[in-house]
């Protein structure tokens, strides 16, 4: 599969410089004198640079290193997420709320396509499907005990529609692209962390509805490598379980590619009670045999 989803990359800290000192009158004598206090003032500074006060209004880096202490939480945030989006891997993800507690399998191969496995995922619950990105579209492809079969459900990097959407896979992608805009509209707070998960923990709600992918308003927790170590969300919690793996080279769809429409995340309607026999009526007895 030569074709891949984009993933994007994570921003570069900047570097800040101290502005140079007042002009100068007379360049021709002052030259021959800079050179060895410039030597100096680097041997100092490679000397000092670990040291941790900077002089007064010193201009500050664009982005700070990741997990770096002091980094306001809505840069903290963006930093984290940015590089979550260069991770390759294999994680597990325990899934509480709205039923019993399931396992979420992640699957992010070199090749920057995805599979995100959702046990009960749709028909309210009844169905075990993933949600695949391959580089010529998202698929919806159920697993066993169904049948496996796969239906494309939008096109590159396209949102999923809402009947179909799970949203348990948001977290691992498309809300990155969110995460990672400074400029998005988001309230972003460091909050105290969920039970036994590690990292940090953000609070993010969206403070206006011009966000320009679908984003809701959760509790997210990030290592200082980017690993995603929880989410809190509307469709439940999600909680790292153990390490991640080595992410293999590519994805694969996990059945074959099936016509008909992909299945919804609602329970399918209940059956029709059986009809009634009209009010009043009585079954009719069978005619006395005479003697």
């Amino acid at each position: 599969m030569g074709l891949r989803e984009p993933t994007g990359a994570r921003d570069g800290p900047g570097v800040a410089f101290p502005r140079s000192g007042g002009g100068v009158a007379d360049n021709g004598p002052v030259r021959a004198r800079l050179v060895p206090i410039t030597a100096t003032l680097v041997a100092i500074a490679a000397v000092g640079g670990g040291c941790t006060s900077k002089p007064p209004g010193d201009p500050q880096p664009s982005t700070v290193p990741v997990g770096g202490a002091g980094a306001e939480p809505r840069e903290a945030l963006a930093v984290r997420a940015a590089a979550a989006k260069d991770l390759r891997y294999v994680a597990a993800y325990t899934w509480s709320g709205g039923g019993a507690v399931r396992t979420v399998t992640v699957s992010v191969a070199q090749d920057g396509t995805w599979r995100v496995d959702v046990p009960g995922g749709a028909l309210g619950g009844q169905a075990n499907i993933a949600i695949v990105a391959l580089g010529d579209g998202r698929y919806q492809c159920t697993l066993p005990p169904h049948l496996s079969g796969c239906v494309k459900v939008a096109g590159p990097g396209a949102a999923l529609p809402a009947s179909v959407d799970p949203r348990v896979q948001n977290p691992f992608h498309d809300w990155l692209d969110v995460l990672t805009d400074r400029n998005a509209a988001l309230s972003v707070l460091i909050t105290p962390n969920l039970p036994n998960v590690g990292g940090t923990c953000f609070s993010v709600e969206p403070a206006t509805v011009s966000v320009r992918r679908p984003i809701e308003g959760m509790t997210i927790c990030y290592a200082d490598d980017g690993v995603l170590t929880a989410v809190k969300a509307k469709f439940g919690t999600l909680v790292l379980t153990g390490q991640p793996g080595p992410a293999p080279a590519n994805t694969v769809l996990p059945g074959p590619l099936a016509g008909g429409s992909p299945l919804s995340t609602t329970a399918p309607p209940p059956p029709p009670p059986p009809s009634a026999s009209p009010s009043g009526a009585r079954p009719s007895a069978s005619p006395s045999r005479k003697r």
